[in-house]
């Protein structure tokens, strides 16, 4: 099996449907559910430093990151942005989009040039709507990505509070 990462060159050649189906994060989907994913995709590239999403402002969809490095922050009260974590090829950026009222949770900007899947979401939702079983399946995988994030994310908050009680 040949589990070599493909660059981003060669990524930007193939179709967007065979980009959608070979995606990780959508391994296992049938026909019909890729079908309707690719009918709401566009591909998109960011350049370093790039902010593909800023926390507060409307989520309208989601990105499935091909190539390259996207750090996740948040502002701070005092306007310093704080990173959360670093996501990279085959992992999925944001969730926001799925749960009211749509707004993103965190900033994401990325770290290197970068290419993604994005799935627009007011016909994501339709589509959901229409295909429960396609909504199903997405909610499974997101709530997996967010279980993890979460204790990543509680992990990080418990590193930071024993370094704090050695100092």
């Amino acid at each position: 099996m040949n589990t070599r990462i493909k660059t981003h060159s060669e990524i930007q050649i193939e179709p967007l449907g065979t980009r959608v189906a070979f995606h990780p994060f959508l391994a296992g989907m049938n026909h019909t559910q890729l079908t309707l994913l690719t009918d709401c995709a566009v591909a998109r590239h960011f350049n370093t430093n790039q902010i593909i999403l800023r926390e507060g402002e409307f989520a309208n969809g989601f990105y499935l990151i091909e190539t390259g490095r996207v750090t996740l922050e948040s502002v701070a009260g005092f306007g310093e942005s704080i990173p959360i974590q670093i996501l990279g090829a085959g992992d999925l950026l944001g969730w926001s989009w799925m749960f009211p009222p749509y707004v993103w949770q965190f900033t994401a900007r990325a770290i290197e040039p970068t290419t993604a899947l994005f799935f627009y979401a007011t016909i994501l939702r339709e589509y959901c709507e229409k295909d429960h079983s396609l909504g199903y399946e997405l909610l499974k995988r997101i709530s997996a990505v967010m279980v993890t994030r979460l204790q990543a994310a509680h992990d990080h908050m418990l590193s930071l509070y024993c370094n704090r009680r050695v100092a």
